[in-house]
């Protein structure tokens, strides 16, 4: 037997059926359509047409003629000259008498003609330039104050032997007076150099771990220490001559 099902029959199915169609709304036509058109063919070119543009045919009697389109040349070139020059003076006519000019014909006659400025060509191109400005021309060694000390450094030298004066007199001054005392720059540097040789013996002596308050306040006192005894040795080391105060 077939498998294939077949729906179950049926005296409905006999009969015909009305085709139903589905009515679709008007579609939507603005009202303003009809002057967009009519603008839209006002501003349209005149030239977007296809084919060769509709204008005026040449006539017959302008046509090309052989060397119409050569260049002309000026008509000023070919016109003759009417008006006439001045006529040929006479024998008898005496010339202009009086006149006068302060030029030296002699002189600029005599004059010697001017030399080149000397040039110097820099590259393979033929650029050119003045000798002068290329500096191939010694032309500063022969300036007057060449391998002289400048003004501003003279002045700065000056302010300085100045200024090494007053603090020599103002010292002098006080020494007289007994407030400064001349401290030793060798013997105070050794002084120092031992001081910081034990506090450094001692930093080192101290426990690997630091466990304990007292002991951390002991290794920062003796870090303070050691760092103001090693900026008291730089400043031994750069100045030779120290003056302190008595007071």
């Amino acid at each position: 037997m077939s498998e294939v099902k077949y729906p179950p029959e049926s005296i409905y199915n006999i009969l015909p059926k009305e085709e139903s169609r589905i009515e679709k709304p008007p579609r939507y036509m603005s009202k303003f359509r009809p002057t967009v058109v009519q603008e839209s063919k006002l501003t349209k070119d005149a030239m977007r047409t296809m084919g060769p543009a509709k204008v005026e045919m040449p006539s017959t009697d302008k046509y090309l003629k052989k060397h119409s389109k050569e260049p002309k040349p000026l008509e000023d070139a070919h016109k003759t000259c009417t008006e006439k020059k001045p006529p040929v003076p006479a024998r008898t006519d005496n010339p202009l008498m009086g006149i006068h000019t302060k030029r030296d014909f002699i002189k600029t006659a005599a004059a010697v003609p001017k030399k080149p400025q000397p040039v110097c060509v820099d590259t393979s191109k033929g650029h050119k330039q003045p000798l002068e400005n290329s500096g191939l021309v010694p032309k500063y060694i022969k300036k007057t104050d060449y391998g002289k000390i400048p003004t501003y450094l003279q002045q700065r030298n000056d302010e300085k032997l100045r200024a090494e004066e007053e603090y020599n007199k103002f010292v002098k001054e006080q020494k007289a007076q007994g407030a400064l005392r001349h401290l030793s720059g060798e013997e105070r540097l050794a002084n120092l150099k031992k001081d910081w040789d034990k506090l450094h013996h001692e930093y080192q002596s101290l426990p690997l771990f630091i466990e304990t308050m007292s002991q951390k306040a002991h290794k920062v006192r003796l870090e303070e220490e050691m760092k103001q005894l090693e900026k008291d040795i730089s400043l031994f080391e750069r100045f030779k001559t120290i003056y302190v105060s008595k007071n």
